[in-house]
Protein backbone atom coordinates (compact mmCIF):
# COMPACT_ATOMS: atom_id res chain seq x y z
CA UNK A 1 0.00 0.00 0.00
CA UNK A 2 1.48 3.82 -0.81
CA UNK A 3 1.17 6.30 1.93
CA UNK A 4 2.30 9.90 1.93
CA UNK A 5 3.49 11.84 4.16
CA UNK A 6 2.48 14.68 5.57
CA UNK A 7 4.73 16.81 7.91
CA UNK A 8 2.52 19.46 10.10
CA UNK A 9 4.45 21.95 12.32
CA UNK A 10 2.84 23.25 15.12
CA UNK A 11 4.08 24.38 18.89
CA UNK A 12 5.02 21.98 22.42
CA UNK A 13 5.51 24.00 25.60
CA UNK A 14 6.26 27.55 23.08
CA UNK A 15 8.67 25.02 21.10
CA UNK A 16 8.01 24.56 16.97
CA UNK A 17 7.77 21.15 17.07
CA UNK A 18 6.62 18.94 13.69
CA UNK A 19 4.15 16.51 13.96
CA UNK A 20 4.01 13.67 11.30
CA UNK A 21 0.82 11.98 9.50
CA UNK A 22 1.28 9.28 7.66
CA UNK A 23 -1.65 9.14 5.05
CA UNK A 24 -2.82 5.65 2.87
CA UNK A 25 -3.82 6.62 -0.93
CA UNK A 26 -7.19 6.76 -1.24
CA UNK A 27 -8.06 8.28 1.90
CA UNK A 28 -11.32 10.01 2.28
CA UNK A 29 -11.20 14.17 2.77
CA UNK A 30 -12.92 13.56 6.39
CA UNK A 31 -10.58 10.81 7.92
CA UNK A 32 -7.83 13.62 7.22
CA UNK A 33 -9.61 16.46 8.63
CA UNK A 34 -10.36 14.59 11.73
CA UNK A 35 -6.71 13.65 11.77
CA UNK A 36 -5.87 16.81 11.83
CA UNK A 37 -8.23 17.44 14.29
CA UNK A 38 -6.57 15.07 16.59
CA UNK A 39 -3.42 16.92 16.27
CA UNK A 40 -4.98 20.36 17.41
CA UNK A 41 -6.57 18.53 20.13
CA UNK A 42 -3.48 16.86 20.80
CA UNK A 43 -2.02 20.30 21.26
CA UNK A 44 -4.61 21.73 23.39
CA UNK A 45 -3.75 18.76 25.71
CA UNK A 46 -0.46 19.90 25.94
CA UNK A 47 -0.45 23.68 25.51
CA UNK A 48 -3.72 24.98 25.92
CA UNK A 49 -6.27 26.06 23.76
CA UNK A 50 -5.59 27.13 20.57
CA UNK A 51 -4.76 30.50 19.60
CA UNK A 52 -7.54 30.45 16.68
CA UNK A 53 -10.29 30.54 19.24
CA UNK A 54 -12.23 33.31 18.35
CA UNK A 55 -11.81 36.12 20.38
CA UNK A 56 -14.69 36.83 22.91
CA UNK A 57 -17.04 39.63 21.40
CA UNK A 58 -16.80 42.95 23.65
CA UNK A 59 -19.97 43.53 25.29
CA UNK A 60 -21.56 46.85 24.65
CA UNK A 61 -21.62 48.95 27.81
CA UNK A 62 -24.65 50.44 29.32
CA UNK A 63 -24.87 54.05 30.26
CA UNK A 64 -28.47 55.06 32.08
CA UNK A 65 -29.18 58.71 31.48
CA UNK A 66 -31.44 60.61 33.41
CA UNK A 67 -33.13 63.81 32.52
CA UNK A 68 -36.26 65.34 32.96
CA UNK A 69 -40.02 63.97 31.40
CA UNK A 70 -40.17 67.70 29.60
CA UNK A 71 -40.87 68.61 26.06
CA UNK A 72 -36.97 70.75 26.19
CA UNK A 73 -35.04 67.73 27.33
CA UNK A 74 -37.10 65.42 24.82
CA UNK A 75 -36.14 67.46 21.87
CA UNK A 76 -32.56 67.82 22.80
CA UNK A 77 -32.41 63.88 23.52
CA UNK A 78 -34.40 63.06 20.37
CA UNK A 79 -31.48 62.05 18.00
CA UNK A 80 -30.20 59.73 20.79
CA UNK A 81 -33.08 58.07 22.13
CA UNK A 82 -34.64 57.22 18.77
CA UNK A 83 -30.88 56.53 17.09
CA UNK A 84 -30.36 58.96 14.84
CA UNK A 85 -27.05 59.28 16.79
CA UNK A 86 -25.03 56.77 18.47
CA UNK A 87 -21.75 56.00 21.07
CA UNK A 88 -20.36 52.91 19.35
CA UNK A 89 -20.01 50.79 22.11
CA UNK A 90 -22.40 52.39 24.40
CA UNK A 91 -26.70 51.40 24.94
CA UNK A 92 -27.84 54.58 26.58
CA UNK A 93 -30.87 53.30 28.81
CA UNK A 94 -33.17 56.49 29.14
CA UNK A 95 -34.87 57.58 32.90
CA UNK A 96 -37.06 60.21 33.07
CA UNK A 97 -37.65 61.83 35.87
CA UNK A 98 -38.31 65.05 37.86
CA UNK A 99 -34.79 67.79 38.21
CA UNK A 100 -35.10 67.45 42.43
CA UNK A 101 -35.31 63.44 42.61
CA UNK A 102 -32.43 64.11 39.83
CA UNK A 103 -30.96 66.05 42.25
CA UNK A 104 -30.97 64.04 45.20
CA UNK A 105 -30.08 60.39 43.34
CA UNK A 106 -26.69 62.95 42.14
CA UNK A 107 -25.82 62.67 45.89
CA UNK A 108 -25.91 59.01 45.71
CA UNK A 109 -24.44 58.47 42.30
CA UNK A 110 -27.68 56.74 40.73
CA UNK A 111 -26.92 57.35 37.38
CA UNK A 112 -24.14 57.76 34.65
CA UNK A 113 -25.01 60.77 33.44
CA UNK A 114 -27.74 63.08 35.00
CA UNK A 115 -29.39 66.47 34.42
CA UNK A 116 -28.90 68.63 37.40
CA UNK A 117 -29.79 71.93 38.90
CA UNK A 118 -26.47 74.36 38.71
CA UNK A 119 -27.48 74.78 42.29
CA UNK A 120 -26.92 71.13 43.60
CA UNK A 121 -24.18 70.41 41.13
CA UNK A 122 -21.45 71.80 44.57
CA UNK A 123 -22.81 69.22 46.56
CA UNK A 124 -21.84 66.47 44.18
CA UNK A 125 -19.28 67.51 42.64
CA UNK A 126 -16.86 64.82 44.23
CA UNK A 127 -19.12 62.70 42.26
CA UNK A 128 -19.57 64.12 38.84
CA UNK A 129 -18.65 66.44 36.42
CA UNK A 130 -20.34 68.91 34.50
CA UNK A 131 -20.65 68.66 30.63
CA UNK A 132 -20.13 71.67 28.57
CA UNK A 133 -23.32 71.18 26.63
CA UNK A 134 -27.00 70.17 27.22
CA UNK A 135 -26.98 73.00 29.81
CA UNK A 136 -30.48 75.59 29.69
CA UNK A 137 -29.70 79.13 30.40
CA UNK A 138 -32.40 81.85 30.55
CA UNK A 139 -31.39 84.45 28.89
CA UNK A 140 -33.83 87.72 29.93
CA UNK A 141 -36.15 85.08 31.40
CA UNK A 142 -36.44 82.11 33.70
CA UNK A 143 -37.99 80.93 37.28
CA UNK A 144 -41.44 82.68 37.77
CA UNK A 145 -42.82 83.95 41.01
CA UNK A 146 -46.82 84.07 40.62
CA UNK A 147 -49.40 84.75 42.99
CA UNK A 148 -53.47 84.74 42.75
CA UNK A 149 -54.08 88.28 43.29
CA UNK A 150 -51.22 90.97 42.55
CA UNK A 151 -48.38 91.39 44.49
CA UNK A 152 -45.07 93.70 44.02
CA UNK A 153 -42.04 92.25 44.29
CA UNK A 154 -40.60 94.32 46.73
CA UNK A 155 -43.20 92.74 49.07
CA UNK A 156 -42.64 88.63 48.77
CA UNK A 157 -40.92 88.58 52.04
CA UNK A 158 -42.38 86.79 54.67
CA UNK A 159 -44.80 84.76 52.33
CA UNK A 160 -45.18 81.53 52.00
CA UNK A 161 -44.40 80.43 48.82
CA UNK A 162 -44.37 76.54 47.04
CA UNK A 163 -41.15 75.87 45.09
CA UNK A 164 -39.86 72.95 43.00
CA UNK A 165 -37.16 71.53 45.00
CA UNK A 166 -34.40 72.45 47.46
CA UNK A 167 -31.81 71.90 45.37
CA UNK A 168 -33.16 73.57 41.80
CA UNK A 169 -31.64 76.60 40.68
CA UNK A 170 -34.86 78.63 40.42
CA UNK A 171 -35.19 77.78 44.88
CA UNK A 172 -31.51 79.54 44.74
CA UNK A 173 -31.97 82.56 42.47
CA UNK A 174 -35.26 83.15 44.57
CA UNK A 175 -33.42 83.14 47.61
CA UNK A 176 -30.70 85.46 46.05
CA UNK A 177 -33.66 88.04 44.98
CA UNK A 178 -35.73 88.03 48.98
CA UNK A 179 -33.95 85.91 51.75
CA UNK A 180 -36.74 86.22 53.62
CA UNK A 181 -39.47 84.03 52.52
CA UNK A 182 -41.18 80.83 53.59
CA UNK A 183 -40.94 77.90 51.57
CA UNK A 184 -42.85 74.82 50.84
CA UNK A 185 -41.79 71.81 48.66
CA UNK A 186 -43.77 70.51 46.36
CA UNK A 187 -43.26 68.81 42.76
CA UNK A 188 -43.46 70.95 40.21
CA UNK A 189 -46.27 70.50 38.28
CA UNK A 190 -48.73 70.85 41.20
CA UNK A 191 -47.34 74.39 42.23
CA UNK A 192 -49.89 76.06 39.61
CA UNK A 193 -52.69 73.90 41.04
CA UNK A 194 -51.86 74.78 44.70
CA UNK A 195 -51.40 78.74 44.18
CA UNK A 196 -54.65 78.66 42.01
CA UNK A 197 -56.68 76.85 45.32
CA UNK A 198 -54.91 79.35 47.70
CA UNK A 199 -52.75 76.61 49.62
CA UNK A 200 -49.65 79.19 49.50
CA UNK A 201 -49.89 82.53 48.46
CA UNK A 202 -47.33 82.52 45.88
CA UNK A 203 -45.49 79.63 43.76
CA UNK A 204 -41.94 79.26 41.72
CA UNK A 205 -42.34 77.95 38.47
CA UNK A 206 -40.48 75.88 36.08
CA UNK A 207 -40.48 74.40 32.76
CA UNK A 208 -44.05 75.45 30.78
CA UNK A 209 -45.57 76.72 33.93
CA UNK A 210 -43.43 79.76 32.78
CA UNK A 211 -46.10 79.88 29.85
CA UNK A 212 -49.41 78.56 31.59
CA UNK A 213 -50.10 80.91 34.34
CA UNK A 214 -51.70 83.85 32.90
CA UNK A 215 -54.74 80.96 31.17
CA UNK A 216 -55.43 80.66 34.66
CA UNK A 217 -55.69 83.86 36.28
CA UNK A 218 -52.66 83.84 37.49
CA UNK A 219 -50.09 87.06 38.38
CA UNK A 220 -46.52 87.07 37.72
CA UNK A 221 -44.60 88.39 40.62
CA UNK A 222 -41.08 88.40 39.06
CA UNK A 223 -39.31 86.50 36.68
CA UNK A 224 -35.94 85.53 38.35
CA UNK A 225 -34.13 85.42 34.75
CA UNK A 226 -35.15 89.01 34.45
CA UNK A 227 -33.91 90.18 37.61
CA UNK A 228 -30.61 88.18 37.29
CA UNK A 229 -29.78 89.80 34.43
CA UNK A 230 -30.62 93.08 35.06
CA UNK A 231 -28.41 93.00 37.75
CA UNK A 232 -25.34 90.67 36.05
CA UNK A 233 -25.98 91.44 32.15
CA UNK A 234 -25.64 87.45 32.58
CA UNK A 235 -27.43 84.48 31.31
CA UNK A 236 -29.23 82.79 34.31
CA UNK A 237 -27.46 79.30 34.35
CA UNK A 238 -30.43 77.02 35.19
CA UNK A 239 -29.79 73.06 34.67
CA UNK A 240 -26.77 71.14 33.55
CA UNK A 241 -25.63 67.99 32.32
CA UNK A 242 -23.22 65.82 34.59
CA UNK A 243 -21.31 62.65 33.80
CA UNK A 244 -19.80 60.47 36.94
CA UNK A 245 -16.07 60.45 37.57
CA UNK A 246 -16.04 57.02 38.10
CA UNK A 247 -16.29 56.57 33.71
CA UNK A 248 -12.73 58.34 33.62
CA UNK A 249 -12.30 61.66 31.53
CA UNK A 250 -12.19 59.90 28.02
CA UNK A 251 -15.82 58.06 28.06
CA UNK A 252 -17.23 61.32 29.46
CA UNK A 253 -16.06 63.40 27.13
CA UNK A 254 -17.27 60.38 23.88
CA UNK A 255 -20.15 61.11 25.86
CA UNK A 256 -20.05 64.76 25.91
CA UNK A 257 -19.77 64.56 22.15
CA UNK A 258 -22.78 62.31 21.33
CA UNK A 259 -25.13 64.80 23.19
CA UNK A 260 -24.17 67.73 21.87
CA UNK A 261 -24.76 66.11 17.95
CA UNK A 262 -28.14 65.29 19.71
CA UNK A 263 -28.72 68.59 20.36
CA UNK A 264 -26.85 69.77 16.90
CA UNK A 265 -29.21 67.20 15.06
CA UNK A 266 -32.50 68.40 17.17
CA UNK A 267 -31.84 72.15 15.75
CA UNK A 268 -31.00 71.28 12.28
CA UNK A 269 -34.45 68.45 12.03
CA UNK A 270 -36.77 70.73 13.92
CA UNK A 271 -39.93 69.68 13.09
CA UNK A 272 -39.03 66.04 13.32
CA UNK A 273 -37.72 66.87 17.03
CA UNK A 274 -40.36 68.93 18.00
CA UNK A 275 -43.00 66.29 16.95
CA UNK A 276 -41.24 63.82 19.34
CA UNK A 277 -40.82 65.92 21.63
CA UNK A 278 -44.95 67.19 21.67
CA UNK A 279 -45.66 64.07 23.93
CA UNK A 280 -43.80 65.20 27.08
CA UNK A 281 -45.64 68.80 26.41
CA UNK A 282 -47.97 68.97 29.22
CA UNK A 283 -50.79 70.88 27.82
CA UNK A 284 -49.29 72.94 25.50
CA UNK A 285 -50.12 72.85 21.61
CA UNK A 286 -47.44 72.69 19.37
CA UNK A 287 -46.92 76.55 18.62
CA UNK A 288 -46.66 77.03 22.78
CA UNK A 289 -44.40 73.63 22.76
CA UNK A 290 -41.83 75.59 20.31
CA UNK A 291 -41.67 78.74 21.88
CA UNK A 292 -40.85 76.36 24.89
CA UNK A 293 -38.20 74.46 23.90
CA UNK A 294 -36.69 77.42 21.90
CA UNK A 295 -36.15 78.44 25.21
CA UNK A 296 -33.96 76.49 26.73
CA UNK A 297 -32.54 74.27 23.74
CA UNK A 298 -30.49 76.82 22.03
CA UNK A 299 -27.07 77.97 21.22
CA UNK A 300 -25.96 77.84 24.94
CA UNK A 301 -26.90 74.05 24.97
CA UNK A 302 -24.67 73.49 22.03
CA UNK A 303 -21.15 74.92 24.31
CA UNK A 304 -21.74 77.12 27.23
CA UNK A 305 -19.02 79.08 25.56
CA UNK A 306 -17.27 81.40 28.12
CA UNK A 307 -20.02 83.82 28.81
CA UNK A 308 -21.67 80.75 30.21
CA UNK A 309 -18.86 79.59 32.32
CA UNK A 310 -18.86 83.17 33.81
CA UNK A 311 -22.47 83.06 34.62
CA UNK A 312 -21.93 79.72 36.36
CA UNK A 313 -18.95 81.42 38.46
CA UNK A 314 -21.35 84.50 39.36
CA UNK A 315 -24.51 82.42 40.46
CA UNK A 316 -22.47 80.03 42.86
CA UNK A 317 -20.15 82.58 43.80
CA UNK A 318 -23.60 84.61 44.87
CA UNK A 319 -24.47 81.56 46.50
CA UNK A 320 -21.54 80.80 48.69
CA UNK A 321 -21.33 84.50 49.72
CA UNK A 322 -25.21 83.93 50.93
CA UNK A 323 -24.14 80.96 52.80
CA UNK A 324 -26.25 78.61 50.58
CA UNK A 325 -23.10 76.83 48.61
CA UNK A 326 -19.87 75.67 50.02
CA UNK A 327 -17.05 77.94 49.27
CA UNK A 328 -14.24 75.34 49.08
CA UNK A 329 -15.78 73.29 45.74
CA UNK A 330 -14.15 73.97 42.35
CA UNK A 331 -16.50 74.09 39.24
CA UNK A 332 -15.48 71.76 36.29
CA UNK A 333 -16.43 71.40 33.64
CA UNK A 334 -15.54 68.51 30.81
CA UNK A 335 -15.37 69.33 27.43
CA UNK A 336 -15.55 67.40 24.61
CA UNK A 337 -14.47 69.28 22.41
CA UNK A 338 -11.73 67.10 20.44
CA UNK A 339 -9.56 69.60 20.74
CA UNK A 340 -9.68 69.73 24.39
CA UNK A 341 -7.76 67.41 26.52
CA UNK A 342 -8.04 69.22 29.93
CA UNK A 343 -10.77 69.68 32.35
CA UNK A 344 -11.70 73.24 32.49
CA UNK A 345 -12.14 74.99 36.13
CA UNK A 346 -14.95 77.68 36.62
Amino acid sequence: MCYSLLVLFGTHAGTPTPFVLFIAAGTSLYRISSALGECDRFRERQDGPSMSTPAAVPKTAEIRLAHSPDSDDAFMFYALATGKVRLPGVKFTHVLSDIESLNQAARKEVYDVTAISFYAYPFVADKYVLLDCGASFGEGYGPIVVAGHPIKKTDLAGRKIAIPGELTTSYLALKLFEPNVETVTMPFDKILAAVQAKEVEAGLLIHEGQLLFSQIGLHRVVDLGQWWQEITGLPLPLGANAVRRKLGPDLGRQIGRVIRESVSFALEHREAALNYALQFARDMDPVLADKFVGMYVNRWTLDYGEEGRRAVRELLARGAAAGMVPKSVSIEFLTSDVSETRLRSA
